[in-house]
């Protein structure tokens, strides 16, 4: 008798997450699409997200960053300047900065695309994947954004309205202040497995300060 072929079935991407900066780097394995720092934002800068919020005022920066040297960040003392006044700013900014210097160091990148963006509602409210290497996301004040582990929804959904009927429970969160790495369709060997993920939804009369970063070159 001839034993029929074993196939050797591809394994469902895993996510890690931890309490310490290093854990950024798991998104680097093949078999990771997400990576979350789980830290505690300082008082500092949840007092100034919470301050910018409340004032209701329009924020919408998007900039290019080239990167000669990815240890250290250009200064983006510029960034959402007409808040510079409120207390925390410089804080603020500081912590930006070193995201960006840790996304560049991480990947090697040479190009980031950086957009810093107040929502009063979802900007993607339909579970999708990104069309992209790697992208950064932190949610400095709001909800943050929602993501779904491998199988609880059939991709070919992915777009239609079947595929928002997701439990409750089956959703998983990416919470305020943590920093997430999300592997998109565009990483090479990651085809087919971008992260799923979503805006949440936003309350009436609530509002989103959130970071992304995407390598460009």
């Amino acid at each position: 008798m001839i034993n029929a072929p074993v196939l050797n079935a591809v394994p469902r991407p895993q996510q890690v997450s931890g309490h310490s900066p290093e854990i950024l780097a798991g998104v680097l394995d093949n078999s990771t699409n997400l990576s979350i720092w789980q830290r505690q934002l300082p008082v500092h800068i949840v007092n100034f997200a919470t301050l910018l919020l409340s004032l209701e005022e329009p924020l919408s920066d998007a900039i290019s960053l080239n990167i000669s040297d990815e240890r250290s960040c250009p200064s983006l003392i510029h960034l959402a300047s007409r808040f510079k006044d409120l207390e925390g700013f410089e804080g603020f900014i500081a912590d930006i900065e070193w995201l960006v210097s840790a996304y560049a160091c991480l990947l090697g990148a040479k190009r980031i695309g950086l957009r810093l963006r107040a929502l009063d509602k979802a900007m993607c409210p339909r579970f999708h994947v990104d069309h992209v290497p790697v992208r950064l996301i932190t949610t400095y004040a709001g909800p943050g954004s929602q993501w779904l582990k491998e199988g609880v929804l059939e991709r070919r959904l992915l777009g239609q309205l079947p595929a928002e009927s997701i439990e409750i429970a089956q959703i998983e969160v990416i919470k305020t202040g943590e920093v997430a790495l999300l592997k998109g369709e565009k990483w090479q060997g990651n085809e087919g497995f971008g992260l799923i993920h979503r805006s949440p939804t936003v309350a009436v009369g609530e509002r989103r300060l959130i970071l992304t970063l995407d390598w460009l070159a």
